[in-house]
Order: C-alpha cells, then sequence, then structure tokens
C-alpha cells in the first residue's frame, strides 16, 4: 500500500469523525476542516508542523479582528481598504519570526475569522481542534502505511523460506 492510499484511508474516516464530533460539539465544521487543510499544507511535519499551523492560524484570527476592529472605528469604507493592505503586509512581515514564519496558515486564520463575521470563539476551537485532526489524518496513515508495508514485508520472507 503506498503512503497516499494510506494517509486518503486514514483521512477518510477520521474526516468522518470529524464530522460528527463538531456538530456534538457545536463546532465549525468547515473552520475544522480549513484547521486540518493548514496542517496539511504545513512545510513542516510531525508535533512541530502542527504547532507552527495551530501558531500561525491564531495570528490570523488576531489580525482578522485587528482588521475588523480598525475598520469598524474608522467607518469609512475606503479607510477599511487601506487598513486591510497595511495589516496584510504586517501578516507577511511576522514571518521574519521562525515561529510565524508559515504565512499560509496565518492567511487561513484571518480567512475563517472573515468567513464566520468576526466570531473568533467559533473558530478558534474549531481551527485548533481541526488541526488536531490533520495531524492524527497523517500519522496514522503513516503508522498504517508501515504496518501493512512490514506484514508483507514479514509475508515475503516466510514465503521464501
Amino acid at each position: 500500500m503506498s503512503v497516499l492510499v494510506a494517509i486518503a484511508i486514514t483521512t477518510g474516516i477520521l474526516s468522518a469523525l470529524w464530522g460528527w464530533v463538531s456538530v456534538t460539539l457545536g463546532l465549525l465544521t468547515w473552520a475544522g476542516f480549513l484547521g486540518c487543510t493548514s496542517y496539511f499544507a504545513s512545510p513542516q511535519d510531525g508535533v512541530k508542523g502542527l504547532a507552527t499551523s495551530m501558531i500561525t492560524n491564531m495570528s490570523g484570527v488576531f489580525w482578522a479582528m485587528v482588521i475588523i476592529q480598525l475598520s469598524t472605528i474608522a467607518g469609512i469604507e475606503v479607510v477599511g481598504y487601506v487598513i486591510t493592505g497595511v495589516v496584510a503586509t504586517l501578516m507577511c512581515v511576522q514571518a521574519k519570526q521562525s515561529w510565524l514564519g508559515y504565512i499560509p496558515g496565518t492567511f487561513v486564520g484571518c480567512c475563517a475569522t472573515f468567513a464566520a463575521s468576526g466570531d473568533w470563539m467559533a473558530v478558534v476551537p474549531a481551527l485548533l481542534v481541526g488541526g488536531l485532526f490533520g495531524f492524527l489524518m497523517k500519522s496514522t496513515g503513516l503508522w498504517l502505511h508501515q504496518k501493512v508495508n512490514q506484514s508483507r514485508a514479514e509475508l515475503e520472507t516466510a514465503e521464501s523460506k
């Protein structure tokens, strides 16, 4: 079994489980899938990739709220666009810090917050739990791949004796 097929199997199973968990806990299902996707797209694997994805997602939520609050205070539409441009610049500049270096993760958190009309209290837990599900999807897929191929190798060795 290839790594891709193994990860596909565990992703399918855990996606169904996430759907149930999110509805049961009242979490935004779609935002959780964004957290999951953010982990999968992260340039780093494992716990470090999960942490980077989660931290940058949360920074994006923060930046979205900055844009929303400042734009509301300004009250003039064009000023809101300028604020958005300045904050988007800062979202990229923060990547100078290695732990904030995953720029797409920041934009995922920001966009999720905009999509939820600024309801950051609904977005944050969904992104975090979704990121954890993404980590579990990939790590269990890698585990499945290893176990299947290990069993196959043991069978082939036993047959050749």
